[in-house]
This record gives C-alpha cells, structure tokens and sequence, in this order.
C-alpha cells in the first residue's frame, strides 16, 4: 500500500477510528494488525522476513539483558548482526556481488560463469533492519534497557507509518509512547494533517509531476543539448527531494494523528551552505544513524586528521552502498564523501592559521548557491541507471545545440505543446512555493501560524493537491532501496 494510493484514504481513517474508540490496553494490537496488513498488501509472503527480524533482535536484546559475560554479549551481537545483514546481503546485494565478481574475472581474463540469483527486494528492508540494529546495539551498550512486551517491539518495528521509507526511529524515541494513553485532540489531528498534504503536495504535484520529464532525458542523454540535461538534472533535485521528504512529512503527519511523534526527516538541504551543513539537513535519520553506530565507533573526529578523513570518507561511502546495490550509489557515496573530508581539512586548515570563517551575506549565498551545485552533480550518479549513462550525462553537459531549451522541454511532456508548457509552469511555480515555504515557515525559528490563518493555507494546499495533482501514481523512489 502507498500513501498516495485510494487504499491508503480508505485504511487510514478506518484505523484512526477503530484506534480511539479501542481501549487503550488493545491500541497495540489493532496498531500492529493494520501495519502488517499495511505491509503485506504488496507481497504477504515478505511479511515472514520482518517477523524474523522480529523474533530475533527481541530475543537477542532479552538474552542481552540476562548475560554478564563481554564474551557471551559479543556472540549475541553478532548473531543478531549476521542475520540482518546477512538478509539485507541475500535480497539486496547478492546479485550486485556476483556480476561484480563475474565482471571482475573476466577482465582478468578467467571465463567463469558465476550462478546469478535475481530475487525481488522486500519493500522497506534497509529501513527496518538498520532500525532492529540501532535497538540491539543500543541493548549492546546498556543505553536502554531491553523492551520486553514482544507485541509492543514489533510495532516498534513495524508501524505503518515508517515502515517502508523511514524515517528510521530509535528505540527509545517511539517505544514509550505505545504505553502513553492517546486522546483525540482536534489541534493535533489538523497540525496531521497538514503534514500530510504537505508531503501530498510534494509528491503528488512536484515529483510526479518532474518524473517524466527526468525519465525520458536520463533514459537517452545522446539524444539533448546540454541546456535541457542540465534542467533535467535540475529538476531530477527537486523530484528526489520532494518524492522522498513527502513520504517522511506523510508519515510525520499520519503518526501524529494518532497521537505518536516521528522525527523530521529533512530541514530544508538545498539552503545548505555546505555539503556537511546539507547532510546534517538531508535524511537526518540515516546521517545520525551512520554518525553513531559506525562514524563515532571509528572514532569519529578524535583521532588523526588522516584516520578522521578515512572514518568520514568510510561513512559516506557505506551510505552510497545502503541506497542500492549499482555502482552509481558507490560513486555518489565517494563523491559526497569526497567533498565532505575536503570541507573538513579545510576547515582544520584555516583554524590551524587562526582563521575565522567568512560570515557576510554574499558569501553566504554563493555557498548555497555551490552547494546545490555540487549535490546536483553527485545527483547525475545517483539517476542514471549505470556509470556510463551517468558519463554521457556529463558529456552532453558540455555541448550546446541551435533548439530552444524550451521547444525540447514541451517535447517530453504528453500532450499539445500549450498544455506541456501549462505543466511546466506548474512544476516552476510548485518549486518556487516550495522553497518559500521551507525556508520562511516551517524552518525552526519561522513564526508559527496560527487560527484561520492555518485553516486557510490548509484549505489553499488541499486544493492545489486536488487540481494539480498528476493522476498518474508512481511509487516512491526510496521504495527500491
């Protein structure tokens, strides 16, 4: 089931009902059917791997909290480590290793044929394992103690919300609140609900919407002038960021609806002014979840300048690799690893010469200005479906042909050339709104709007979604990884 999908705007206010009129002692269990059934509505059978998980990483933290021996700790560990990663490995990564490994070979001149097994990847897995992780690890640490409500663990695992897309939430931030007794409270469900037309909007009006138009230039580069790859590449930004924050704003939104509070999972990247300050905006789940269970176990910044860039340039370049088993996302890791260890080094640099970062407007501006430049480059990795498509992308970038950008942007888009320019305004002015209302509303420090003014940009955003919203569903990009 998708957010965006006519199941989801039947499921959802049935289990909403059913879940305040429910005692609260039994709110888990009708919370726990409906994520399951959630889940299952794509593929039943996959429902069995997240049991598994389940079972496992609950057993494992118990047994955790009952040894005392390092020793007997440390095997416990790596049972409930092996198992999750060894799934993740299977599903995801098993058929990247063996063409690699056959590819590999032959290049050395060995003609092997490796056995190659193919399998369909369990929607949402990367996200729930790295969440079965963090709670064993942190079991590991005795920074929590071990939950020992197996129903409650496993909503912790499940809950529909966060289940498919993130964002991956510690143990300790939800747990708790499935014993806290809900209330229906009108305030909250309508602050729930914008978030959830929020993140409509962006899918459903700005990702679809820039879908098309990024498909068909990325799927044949050769055949477009520089000019419009690089307003596909412009717009392929905004699609991933808008398909993959609109399904976290969703999910924040669907949650606290129901009286649960999730993370926010991004805080307005393309205004960073650095790529460190944009992963510290972008994915926030996945940066912190890397920062501490494999960034700070390096080391972290405590150690050399050499064996600091090595634990950061290792950190991004894991992350490449948890987005999909390609090249690309090993090249987009590195890339963003890359930049991030060289803002590091400079940074040491200039505090080692006593030096002060500039802090005036203009200087400010052209840092975001790079910035999003730069993750627009690593962003041509991330979408082509190869290394060599993603090198004609930038091949082309450099070529300028006499056609009008426009006449070719009209050209990817169905329909009479007045109805395709009508879309692109559209897909413009939704980018402009967009970044409005990220950078003067919904940042931290933003006035907070209250009364009717609230209920009336609510009601302006359900009727942009409803007359603007492309009819054509399309899964969520970060459903494949």
């Amino acid at each position: 089931m998708i957010f965006n999908s006519l199941a989801f705007f039947v499921f959802f206010p049935i289990v909403t009902l059913a879940y305040y009129l429910s005692p609260h002692r039994h709110r888990w269990m009708l919370l726990l059917a409906a994520s399951y059934y959630f889940y299952g509505f794509w593929r039943p059978s996959y429902v069995a791997f997240l049991l598994v998980s389940t079972v496992v990483d609950f057993s494992v933290g118990l047994l955790l909290g009952r040894v005392e021996s390092r020793a007997k700790k440390r095997a416990l560990l790596v049972v409930s480590l092996a198992l999750n990663f060894g799934l993740l490995f299977f599903f995801k990564y098993l058929h990247f290793a063996s063409t690699s490994l056959e590819w590999l070979l032959h290049r050395a001149g060995a003609n092997v044929e490796l056995p190659v097994a193919d399998f369909v990847l369990p929607i949402g897995i990367s996200f729930y394992t790295f969440q079965t992780v963090s709670y064993v690890l942190d079991v590991y640490r005795g920074e929590r103690e071990p939950e020992r409500h197996l129903g409650k663990f496993a909503l912790f695992v499940a809950f529909f919300p966060h289940l498919v897309a993130g964002p991956i939430v510690r143990a300790k931030k939800l747990l708790p609140q499935f014993s806290v007794e809900q209330r229906w409270d009108t305030a909250r469900a309508l602050d729930g609900l914008g978030w959830m037309l929020w993140g409509l909007f962006k899918k459903s009006v700005i990702a679809d919407r820039a879908a098309a138009i990024v498909a068909a230039v990325y799927a044949d580069p050769l055949r477009f002038q520089g000019g419009t790859i690089l307003v596909a590449t412009y717009v392929f930004a905004f699609q991933i960021y808008c398909d993959f924050s609109g399904y976290s704003d969703i999910a924040v939104g669907t949650a606290r609806i129901l009286g649960i509070e999730l993370t926010r999972n991004f805080d307005d990247p393309y205004s960073a002014s650095s790529l460190t300050e944009f992963w510290r905006r972008w994915h926030i789940s996945l940066s912190t979840w890397f920062r501490d269970y494999v960034y700070l176990p390096l080391g972290g910044n405590r150690t050399g300048r050499a064996r600091h860039a090595l634990n950061l340039f290792v950190v991004f370049l894991l992350s490449g690799l948890w987005h999909g088993a390609n090249w690309t996302f090993v090249v987009w890791g590195a890339f963003h690893g890359l930049w991030v260890v060289a803002e590091s080094l400079y940074r040491n640099a200039r505090a080692g010469r006593g030096g002060r970062a500039t802090s005036s407007r203009a200087a400010d501006v052209l840092g975001r200005i790079a910035t999003f430049h730069v993750v627009c480059a690593g962003w041509v990795f991330f979408r082509a479906p190869d290394v060599e498509r993603a090198l004609q992308v930038f091949g082309q970038l450099t070529f300028s042909y006499p056609r009008s950008i426009l006449d070719e942007m009209t050209h990817l888009v169905a329909g009479p050339r007045e109805a395709a320019e009508l879309d692109l305004a559209i897909l413009l002015a939704s980018i402009v709104v967009l970044q409005s209302v990220n950078h003067f509303l919904l940042r931290p420090e933003s006035p907070k709007l209250r009364g009717a003014i609230r209920s009336a940009g609510f009601a302006a955003l359900a009727v942009v979604v409803a007359l603007f919203a492309v009819q054509t569903k399309t899964p969520f990009i970060y459903f494949q990884f």
